[in-house]
């Protein structure tokens, strides 16, 4: 374990396990259909990576990379695109690959804006769900964990940058972030 982690909130064998499950309920979904998967940067990246590969339909892949936060650790309460699909969405029906929902914000502003260009569906598929932290009328079609409100790292989520690539979902310690 990382030496800024007070402990391991799941491990890397219940984060494979519980992606491979996910991904078959939506392998079921969408047989004989083409969706497009859009994952969200940065966070994201190692679960959709896992997520695509347990995937039997065929699909398209495609990024976003949006956010509420500027610097702060507050909501802006506005959705800034810093990076936009490569893909229209007209007629497709979209898979968004998120890491964590929060306040929902980001979410919720995001399915409204992919409605509105013209998706079929849009369907969340998230990692972790924070429920004690949702500010907004959003909820992932799928999930693999709900967790408690903590300061979490690892799998992709980050701290400034840090602890991406632990291979496990850790609580970071409030001594890190609290300096």
């Amino acid at each position: 374990m990382h030496k800024d982690c007070e402990r391991i909130m799941l491990t890397e064998e219940q984060l494979r396990a519980r992606v491979k499950e996910v991904a078959l309920e939506i392998d079921k979904l969408y047989e004989g259909k083409r969706p497009l998967v859009v994952g969200i940067l940065k966070g994201s990246i190692i679960f959709y990576s896992d997520f695509i590969r347990h995937l039997t339909v065929p699909v398209e892949l495609d990024f976003m990379a949006v956010s509420s936060y500027g610097s702060g650790a507050v909501s802006s309460g506005k959705l800034n695109i810093k990076k936009d699909l490569d893909r229209d969405v007209k007629g497709r029906d979209v898979i968004i690959v998120e890491d964590i929902i929060d306040s929902g914000f980001t979410l919720a502003n995001l399915k409204v804006l992919l409605s509105e260009r013209g998706a079929a569906s849009v369907r969340i598929v998230t990692l972790l769900n924070k429920l004690e932290r949702r500010e907004y009328d959003i909820e992932p079609d799928f999930n693999c964990f709900d967790i408690e409100n903590e300061f979490v790292i690892g799998y992709g989520l980050d701290y400034n940058e840090h602890y991406r690539s632990l291979p496990y979902i850790g609580i970071l310690k409030r001594s890190v972030y609290e300096k």
